[in-house]
């Protein structure tokens, strides 16, 4: 892909590409991955871009070609950058298998049987009609024609996530599609195309290209485009549509409507979801974590408490098993990955804030029972204070006791308060450098009360603290939850309104944090972001134009961050 640096003629531009995982000279004997790995790639490489060169993210392009455009769509989905462009060249949502129910197949071979390579038998002169590259491919050492079956469905599920969500993705996109593709179907880029939520998009079908479209024999004619478009861009104010109003207007808010609106009980829908609650019910006599559920509310601090404890219990061995299935659920899975998240981010703000001679004062304002916070620390060197919040007396009871029985009293208290009111603020002003915030603004559609919140949180952090908040971008299972779960509010439906990344980010933004890492999990359900009050002293990013180019192969590999 280094052609691409001298023909795209941007003189003042500095380009960085690495080797992607399983490719060039980064290919490890026996290593294994998922997709949701090579995204996190992604955002790894741009820290340390950040982070070692200066560049700041409004300055930085990014570009990716076939599996690495799908990475690139999905980085722009699950982590919400705020980047200049992006620009996908037949980004592969679809790979073609010419082999009848070849999918189908593969899942149930792979389920029987675990992973197991399988071998491209794409020819070099299907990709390009330039012969130096047709040469060049078929004597390359490095190219490898094997892919692991898992990664290949792994890359097959993350492109329908982000095909079914593509609305969520507002980074200004070029679209490369080439139009006699043997590899890829170009009807999911047009329709990624189609749904793609950023103000500013460009497509183009190129007629007559093969898969390689940015090393075809004409590709001056794409490269051109990506020139055009990028320093149109880079020409222009940073394009960050306002999705402070997303809770009023917006297909998050459709989304939800939809889900509130009742089924008939004599449609098929209708007396599909009333057994499912009727099987939730007898479930409960059996099930420890089913009955806590019905009881409190699936979404109150008391049910997570008792999945991130994951261990089943109920009423004989099947009511065990019941659990054991409850507790398997992917949405639990996810649950239990955010708090794994969220704890490693609460040992990186200690780990940043000792590094600068800082004392660690933690508040959790809506804590549950605590328990992800006291087991953070106890991997770590011991905050100075820690306050632990919560609305409801029995998490606070709970919470205290678990204080207590870790030996913490000298350093952490538990206190009854209201995440959303200020007045339980009133006092603390910038008395913490460290805020968390965890499965809380989830559970609220209202952005007016989610920024009261922030807002009030803002003034007890100080300047140059640090503050972990975590959203909820995607669900597979929002329908399950809307029709068959309730909540702690007086047992009503648990109807969720998804906040988009970039919307959250925007929240948290516009109450003066600057987002410096995220963690999310491999289905792109639950994400933790570790975020930086900026105050006056703080230093800005340098303002001159720059471009990374993130391709599927190339020159380094990162093992420093990764």
């Amino acid at each position: 892909m280094a052609h691409i640096v001298s023909e795209i003629d941007l003189p003042g531009f500095a380009f960085f590409a690495w080797d992607a995982r399983g490719h060039g000279r980064s290919q490890v004997s026996g290593e294994r991955f998922g997709a949701a790995t090579c995204v996190r790639d992604i955002e790894a490489f741009v820290e340390h871009i950040v982070g070692t060169h200066g560049f700041a993210r409004e300055e930085l392009a990014v570009a990716g070609q076939s599996m690495a455009g799908v990475f690139l769509a999905a980085w722009a989905h699950d982590y919400a950058p705020a980047i200049r462009a992006m620009v996908l060249a037949s980004p592969a949502f679809r790979v073609k298998l010419y082999v009848p129910f070849a999918r189908p197949a593969l899942r149930l071979i792979s389920t029987l049987r675990g992973d197991f390579p399988v071998k491209s038998y794409v020819s070099a002169k299907l990709l390009t009609h330039d012969p130096a590259r047709v040469a060049s491919f078929d004597s390359d050492p490095l190219v490898t024609r094997q892919v692991f079956v898992q990664l290949l469905l792994a890359l097959d599920d993350l492109a329908q996530r982000v095909l079914a969500d593509a609305e969520a993705v507002v980074v200004p996109t070029l679209l490369l599609i080439s139009g006699s593709d043997w590899v890829v179907d170009s009807e999911p880029q047009h329709a990624f195309y189609e749904r793609l939520g950023a103000l500013t998009k460009a497509r183009r079908v190129l007629s007559g290209f093969y898969h390689d479209t940015l090393g075809e024999k004409n590709r001056a004619q794409a490269i051109q485009e990506v020139r055009t478009f990028l320093l149109d861009r880079f020409a222009r104010p940073l394009e960050r549509p306002s999705l402070l109003a997303a809770d009023k207007v917006g297909f998050t808010r459709r989304e939800a409507d939809s889900l509130a609106r009742p089924l008939s009980s004599l449609s098929a829908r209708g007396l599909y979801w009333t057994l499912m609650r009727s099987a939730i019910r007898i479930g409960g006599w059996l099930s420890t974590g089913i009955r806590i559920g019905r009881e409190s509310g699936f979404d109150s601090g008391r049910s997570l408490d008792y999945v991130y404890r994951n261990v089943p219990a109920g009423r004989t061995p099947v009511g065990s098993w019941i659990d054991r299935v409850y507790l398997d659920a992917i949405g639990w899975q996810g649950v239990r990955q955010r708090k794994s998240d969220v704890e490693a981010l609460i040992v990186d703000a200690i780990e940043r804030l000792r590094r600068d001679d800082r004392r660690v004062s933690i508040v959790d304002i809506a804590a549950g029972a605590g328990r992800y916070v006291l087991d953070a620390i106890a991997s770590s060197e011991l905050p100075d204070a820690i306050e632990l919040r919560d609305y409801s007396a029995a998490n606070v009871a709970a919470g205290a006791a678990l204080v207590r029985a870790r030996g913490l009293d000298a350093i952490a208290r538990f206190i009854r308060a209201d995440a959303f009111d200020p007045a339980t603020f009133a006092s603390n002003e910038r008395a913490f450098t460290l805020g968390v915030v965890s499965g809380l603004y989830e559970l609220y559609a209202d952005n007016e009360r989610v920024s009261r919140s922030l807002r009030a949180l803002a003034r007890a952090i100080e300047d140059g603290g640090y503050l972990i908040y975590t959203g909820q971008p995607w669900h597979p299972q929002l329908e399950l939850i809307a029709r068959a779960l309730t909540t702690h509010r007086d047992g009503a439906p648990w109807i969720m309104r998804r906040r988009t990344q970039a919307e959250l980010d925007q929240l948290v933004a516009a109450e003066g944090f600057t987002k410096i890492t995220q963690r999310i999990d491999e289905r792109g359900m639950f994400s933790v972001s570790l975020a930086r009050k900026l105050g006056p002293a703080q230093p800005h990013a340098r303002a001159e134009p720059r471009i990374v180019a993130a391709r599927e192969a190339s020159e380094l590999r990162l093992t420093e961050v990764l």
